[in-house]
């Protein structure tokens, strides 16, 4: 791609500015199209060190409304002082329905430099690579345009820019070691850039401009990207057959297999209550320092006794090191994204803990249910999330799922008691009740979510409830085993 890339002839200046000025005045007509339609956006600049990036936004953005774009320049951390996952800062810089993101650099920039900084190992860059097809599939699955446009300039060409730019007072700031690493590195650069392009070309294609050749590049991109809004607004949403990929499931129970009869005496539920807590905060402080991330998910049929499950598993933990992360219908900003932002948006940093009261699961049930999404994006869905789950897992985060689990005869007593209780009729609602009419179709969609994206790397547990203090303290155990597991393997690893 870049190692056969041939530059263009330049062209005759007055009729690239007539050309230009032509391509904004239809972007300026497409962007109340775009608002209408609710189509997002995402154009994503690479480019080498003084290619021009900045400069080429700047132009594409300059008769466009304000209101209708934003423009991010996410940071290229060093590995070691990263906290969150690698897509983190791209997947939650999506733009809302009818507007467009620019990104001034992003997941190659991001994913090339720590893998030349060796920073992360070729395993690593492997999964990087896979996580990036993943993301722009998602989001063009969820009918997002992402226009993928690299600016080159040869190593000649960048020395002489960066060399300029660093012997004038007021620009010397805009370079950085980095980038003269990166020149120093050119030919290095060069191979690893094509590599990762050619690996992430199938399915949104990269567009190559000539950074040296500015108004050239301004008016490829331009054409692109007036281009690929024209064919969105007439094609509509992407409508393709869901992605499907052979993930290494868990042979699980259906809901109607599992036995709910289990109990706990009140002498053994308090001494192992005591005993797991004390061990789980002192695990906290362990996860803490090692770094490691720890995800648990909590779904399950209403009055099932998830508050009173998580409230015994945070009981015993710092406060400064977990969030408990309810999760309600979703907010307009939140509709107007693809599903899954909401939830990338509220992970945890590495070493904290992270509790969903409800997740993203809610796709593949309630939304399916009652018809809030189509068949398409909840079919699609599971993959999605097994894909969504690995890339957590990938970052070294403990994903724990747990269903909780009662009969019918148990919630209808539970309701019941919440019902006659003043201080807890607030717990109950109509859609409780609404709900529960509908046990066998959320049992039917229940089973399909647990068999079809019950994993190795993040198993569900279907948690028997019927005993609030037996459910407990199951799920104790379940956390703290695997938080000890994780501890082990981090030394095995040698990263203590």
């Amino acid at each position: 791609m870049l190692d056969k890339y041939e530059r263009p002839k330049r062209e005759e200046k007055e009729a690239l500015k007539a050309e230009i000025k032509e391509l904004r005045a239809r972007l300026i007509e497409q962007q109340q199209l775009v608002r209408d339609s609710k189509l997002p956006i995402l154009v994503l600049v690479e480019g080498w060190a003084a290619a021009g990036k900045g400069s080429l936004i700047n132009e594409l953005i300059s008769e466009i409304d304000p209101r209708f774009y934003n423009v991010t320049s996410p940071q290229v951390l060093p590995e070691a002082q990263e906290r969150y996952p690698f897509l983190y800062q791209y997947a939650a810089a999506i733009p809302e329905n009818g507007k467009i993101m620019f990104y001034d650099s992003g997941w190659m920039e991001g994913a090339v430099r720590k893998y030349l900084h060796r920073d992360i190992t070729s395993s690593q860059y492997k999964k990087r690579i896979r996580a990036v097809n993943e993301f722009e599939r998602q989001l063009r699955d969820a009918g997002y345009i992402v226009l993928k446009l690299f600016l080159h300039i040869g190593e000649k060409e960048q020395r002489k820019r960066l060399t300029e730019l660093k012997e004038d007072y007021e620009t010397e700031w805009r370079v950085s070691e980095d980038d003269l690493w990166q020149h120093r590195e050119y030919k290095t650069f060069l191979e690893t850039y094509d590599g990762f392009m050619e690996k992430t070309d199938d399915l949104i294609r990269w567009h190559v401009l000539d950074g040296e050749n500015g108004r050239q590049a301004v008016r490829d991109a331009l054409k692109l990207l007036v281009k690929k809004i024209d064919k969105a607004l007439s094609e509509g949403k992407y409508n393709g057959e869901p992605f499907k990929e052979d993930f290494p499931l868990l042979t699980m129970p259906k809901l109607s297999e599992v036995d709910l009869s289990p109990v706990i005496e009140e002498e053994e539920y308090k001494e192992e209550l005591k005993r797991l807590q004390k061990r789980l905060g002192e695990l906290h402080n362990v996860i803490y320092h090692k770094r490691i991330p720890v995800i648990l998910c909590y779904e399950g049929w209403d009055a099932a006794g998830k508050g009173g499950n998580i409230r015994r598993i945070a009981y015993p933990l710092d406060p400064r090191g977990f969030d408990v992360k309810p999760i309600a219908s979703p907010e307009p900003h939140e509709l107007n994204r693809q599903y899954l932002w909401r939830f990338w948006t509220r992970l945890p940093r590495s070493g904290h803990i992270c509790i969903f009261d409800r997740t993203w699961y809610g796709r593949v049930m309630v939304e399916r249910l009652e018809g809030f999404c189509t068949e398409k994006d909840w079919q699609r869905a599971y993959n999605e999330i097994n894909e969504f789950e690995r890339q957590l897992t990938d970052w070294g985060a403990v994903v724990l799922k747990f269903w909780m689990h009662i009969d019918q005869d148990e919630q209808l007593a539970r309701f019941t008691a919440r019902q006659e209780t003043p201080e807890k009729q607030w717990k109950i609602t109509e859609e409780d009740w609404r709900n529960r009419e509908k046990w066998p179709q959320y049992e039917v969609a229940v089973d399909e979510m647990i068999a079809k994206t019950s994993t190795k790397n993040a198993p569900w547990y279907i948690i028997e409830s019927n005993d609030k203090k037996y459910a407990r303290i199951r799920t104790l155990r379940i956390v703290v085993d695997a938080l000890e597991k994780a501890c082990e393997e981090h030394i095995e690893r040698g990263l203590s």
